[in-house]
Formats: structure tokens, C-alpha cells, sequence
């Protein structure tokens, strides 16, 4: 039978959420230098979660000693490393050239400066509550569903906990301030899974501070959520 959820993050909690950074990118990595993806991944988990690296580090290089076998693989005991660009032979090194990244980094304490996010992953890790918003309420068929970007944005509101709602009005401030161009600010909603343009007249960066100024103003303005049996 598959592994059970505790058991598998356990084992592969940590190395998942390295290869997640890889979905979509080749493996750009060299001996020298972390690539484009294991770089994001680097600079969002030291700002974040730190003490997390070490189990990184662990769980890839054991991964990569111990492949799944046959049994294992039929079985769905095991890890599928996503296409990264990479035949089968040249998986198992660059699991093992990763997990030296990572432990160098660790060892030398070498943290990645802040930065604005550089990959669709570290967009997402970094901004997940406005890339619920924008991807849940602003996808291409927020047209159908409500009639304009106020009514969806209210529809957020009455459906989503205050706790959550509060943490996107501070993701959306962190946003503003990284203090990129509307250009820039316009392809960071689409990384994090905006699909419709905002609102006339409004740019991206004047729509962001339009969100973040009604959500944090009075709850009554949009009503609280509804409560179970309401």
C-alpha cells in the first residue's frame, strides 16, 4: 500500500519541497554554484525556516544512496522526482551535488541576501495567501462568476477567515514594499496566478494598494464570514 502521509514527510518532507522549487526548470546546478531554483529555494527557506535545511540535506543525500527498488516502486513507497531535464543516470549526482549545496551553505552560514522572488515557486512559497486570492478569485473565469473585481474581492471576504484575511493584507504590504515597477508587479500576479488585468484605471501596484486598503478596513464594510449552520 502507498506510504502514509507521516512517514512520507518524514522521510521526504523536506526534499519535496526542494524538488517542488525544480517543477517547470531544468536542473542548472554546477559545482560551483547553486542554480536558478535550488538558489530560491535557498534564499526563501533561510529567511523562513532555517532549522528546515538540515532535514533537506539529510533526506536528498539518503534519498540518493538508497534509489527505490522494484518492490518500493510498485509498492508507491517512494519519492518521483519530477522531469528536471535530466536522464536517470545523471539523477542520483545531482541529488548528491544538491545536497552538498545545501550543507555548504549551512556550514559556511553563506545566506542569500532578501530579494524579490526570482522563480514561480518562491513567488508562491512566499506570497501563498495572495496567490490564493488571486488565483482562486481572479482566474480567467472570474467574469462568469461575479460581476466585477469588487464583487469578487467582496465574495473573498465573507468566505475566508479574518486570521487569513489579515495575513493577506500583510503579504500584499510585504509586496508593495519590494518597490518594483508596474511592469514588474504585473508579472508577479500572474506568477502567483492572476489571470484578468485590474480593475480600471487602476495599475498593478494602485490595485494592490486598493485590496490591501478594504480588507483592512472595517469588517462590516464586507460583512464577517458565514458561520456553519448560519
Amino acid at each position: 500500500m502507498p506510504m502514509k502521509p507521516l512517514e512520507f514527510d518524514r522521510r521526504y518532507g523536506e526534499l519535496d519541497q526542494v524538488i517542488s522549487a525544480y517543477v517547470g526548470r531544468t536542473a542548472d546546478d554546477t559545482e560551483e554554484a547553486p542554480g536558478e531554483a535550488l538558489g530560491a529555494y535557498l534564499r526563501h527557506t533561510w529567511h523562513t525556516r532555517p532549522w528546515a535545511l538540515g532535514s533537506a540535506e539529510q533526506q536528498i543525500r539518503e534519498y540518493a544512496r538508497n534509489p527505490p527498488g522494484r518492490l518500493r516502486l510498485r509498492l508507491g513507497e517512494f519519492y518521483p522526482v519530477p522531469d528536471v531535464g535530466l536522464s536517470d543516470a545523471e539523477i542520483q549526482p545531482w541529488l548528491l551535488l544538491v545536497a552538498d549545496h545545501i550543507k555548504r551553505s549551512v556550514e559556511d552560514g553563506v545566506v542569500p541576501p532578501p530579494s524579490p522572488p526570482r522563480t514561480h515557486w518562491e513567488w508562491r512559497a512566499r506570497f501563498p495567501e495572495l496567490a490564493q486570492l488571486v488565483g482562486g478569485w481572479f482566474s480567467q473565469d472570474m467574469p462568469d462568476e461575479f460581476a466585477d473585481h469588487e464583487a469578487a474581492l467582496r465574495d473573498y471576504a465573507q468566505s475566508t477567515a479574518p486570521g487569513l484575511v489579515a495575513r493577506l493584507v500583510g503579504e500584499v504590504h510585504e509586496l508593495l514594499a519590494l518597490d518594483l515597477d508596474d511592469a514588474d508587479y504585473a508579472l508577479a500576479l500572474a506568477d502567483l496566478g492572476m489571470e484578468v488585468d485590474p480593475p480600471a484605471p487602476y495599475a498593478p501596484s494602485a490595485w494592490l494598494e486598493r485590496v490591501a486598503g478594504r480588507l483592512a478596513g472595517p469588517r462590516a464594510e464586507y460583512g464577517p464570514p458565514e458561520r456553519p449552520g448560519e
